[in-house]
């Protein structure tokens, strides 16, 4: 292997460390917030404000961050972001009250919302068009186990070890990462951790242009489609799994781990799946595929196994259209990637936040089944022009 290989599959794991820590502290609540209520003496509706200012904050700050890493550099401003989530994370560990777990939380989250995106534009600067694929799939790997370990780890410490070891644990892991991003970056020469410097007053000017381009307007209008009919869906499916085969609510938050297992399944294996499906238009036609089934199983299942084996086939699909999608994003404005890629983060937030909001609307109905078949129609047509897309970079 070459220099420069290893030099890039090296900075590949240590933004992976970061973007597995800042996704396992993302999910990482959900499954604590009974006993964060309980300890805070609230509801758990009430608790939950430490789920929802985090979220708020990482969708808003996704689009800070692209000017910054453009102006900076990519791995200098994840470096610092990686820094501020183990700091936040460790005053998380010792706060005293809800209100400032909460204040905590959100500053969390304005820290992570540089991590992923950031490290997806330095791999689009970084690594030839042929093997960003798979590139990509690899950083999906790490970001989806922190996804499975946060949901698990968060439920575990709670019980086991308290909720606060959990933060204390997160925020070593970020310190770990944001020590290797650091050696990473002593070691580069000054003119390779740099990048050309713009105006920051700039931005908005940039991102107007950017928009005038019909392809960057296609890969976001088709992400926010996206997030919002699989997100949207997902986010109730332990909801329907509990009402459909009265599920504990810790069991179906289990089999929805099922989700992330389809993401690894595709993500170790993206170079096989792309040269097996013959490029990226196979690779489409086949996560569409898997998506539609899933939801319509999913939406129709009588027994709890076919309900994991939708889970399993959502959680495959998606990731294998959405690692599609972000290799667009990558591609579709390569002078101003760190832009383009936090503005594609920050659509596919926007829909995941409406898909949710219209979901509810339905679930209080009792609509959910005929919600998720909506959803699978959807994403089937959605994958129709997805396919057109990808043929055109």
């Amino acid at each position: 292997m070459s220099t420069a290989a290893q030099a890039e599959r090296n900075s590949l794991r240590v933004m992976g460390l970061a973007g597995f820590a800042s996704m396992a502290s993302m999910r990482m609540c959900d499954p604590m917030l009974v006993v964060l209520g309980q300890e805070f003496q609230v509801t758990t509706g009430e608790a939950s404000r430490v789920v929802s200012a985090f979220a708020v904050a990482y969708g808003v700050l996704q689009l800070f961050y692209g000017p910054l890493g453009d102006r900076f550099g990519k791995l200098r401003v994840i470096s610092l972001a990686v820094l501020a989530c183990a700091v936040f994370s460790a005053i998380t560990s010792m706060s005293s009250d809800l209100s400032l777990l909460v204040v905590m939380r959100a500053f969390m989250g304005a820290a992570a919302a540089g991590i992923i995106p950031l490290s997806m534009a330095w791999i689009g600067d970084q690594v030839a068009y042929d093997r960003r694929q798979e590139t990509l799939a690899r950083l999906m790997g790490y970001t989806v186990s922190g996804m499975m370990v946060g949901l698990w780890f968060g439920g575990f410490a709670a019980e086991h070890l308290g909720w606060r070891m959990a933060f204390g644990v997160v925020s070593a892991l970020f310190a770990v990462a944001a020590f290797m991003l650091w050696r990473k970056l002593r070691s580069m020469p000054k003119a390779s951790a740099a990048e050309p410097s713009s105006s920051f007053a700039a931005y908005f000017s940039n991102t107007f242009q950017m928009l005038r381009i019909a392809r960057v307007r296609q890969v976001l209008t088709v992400t926010a489609i996206e997030g919002a009919l699989v997100f949207g869906a997902m986010a109730f499916i332990p909801t329907h799994l509990h009402q459909q085969f009265d599920m504990s609510v810790v069991y179906a938050g289990s089999v929805m781990m099922l989700y992330g297992v389809g993401g690894l399944l595709y993500s170790q294996l993206a170079r096989r799946w792309l040269g097996w499906l013959g490029g990226e238009r196979g690779l489409v036609r086949t996560g569409t595929s898997c998506i539609v089934l899933g939801l319509l199983v999913l939406a129709w299942a009588h027994a709890p196994v076919l309900g994991m084996l939708g889970c399993l086939s959502t959680g495959f699909g998606f990731y294998m259209l959405h690692n599609t999608l972000q290799v667009q994003a990558t591609q579709m404005a390569p002078a101003s990637r760190g832009t383009a890629v936090t503005l594609f983060a920050c659509l596919l937030f926007f829909g995941q936040s409406s898909g949710v909001l219209a979901m509810a609307f339905s679930v209080d109905r009792g609509w959910l089944p005929y919600a998720l078949c909506t959803s699978a129609a959807g994403v089937a047509v959605l994958g129709f022009f997805i396919g057109r897309l990808v043929g055109r970079h």
